[in-house]
């Protein structure tokens, strides 16, 4: 693998994107109605000024939504990670950490004094992924979804810039 490069989204990047999307979730990390629903565009929830893109060697393998966490002025200042996805393909090679990193840099660069983010308690690598980069729990929901016939937690994870 070569040097992951990290930009903004471009509306280029949604078949790329949507194909992401539709292939790296399952029951443990996300939720499968979700999926079911998306359609035949990425760019449905959020438009690309939201997505940080991954690219190695011109091909885009991973994103991250990066979007103020809340719509009024007294939570200006935290920025939420509404989703974080690689390709399998390139899963282990530094991409989701390279796109934390970018992340991070872009909350700073806003101002912000915190990110904040949501992952299931079933989705260990993920968990593991974001306590090696500053997240620290804020909250447990516990049996906070029914997914696959058992219930997962919700965790909120949040780094203090």
């Amino acid at each position: 693998m070569s040097e992951v490069k990290i930009r903004w989204a471009e509306a280029t990047d949604d078949a790329a994107l949507l194909e992401i999307e539709l292939t790296s979730w399952d029951g443990s990390s996300g939720f499968p109605s979700y999926l079911e629903k998306m359609g035949d565009t990425f760019f449905g929830r959020s438009g690309p000024e939201a997505h940080l893109v991954a690219e190695d060697d011109g091909v885009v393998v991973g994103y991250l939504r990066l979007e103020n966490k809340y719509p009024f002025p007294e939570g200006a200042g935290v920025l939420a990670i509404n989703g974080l996805a690689v390709a399998k393909a390139a899963r282990g090679r530094g991409v989701a950490g390279a796109l934390l990193t970018a992340a991070g840099a872009e909350a700073r660069s806003r101002g912000a004094r915190k990110l904040s983010l949501h992952v299931f308690g079933s989705n260990t690598a993920a968990r593991r992924l974001y306590e090696r980069h500053g997240y620290v729990v804020e909250a447990v929901h516990t049996s906070e979804f029914l997914i696959d016939g058992g219930t997962t937690d919700d965790l909120v994870l949040a780094l203090t810039l």
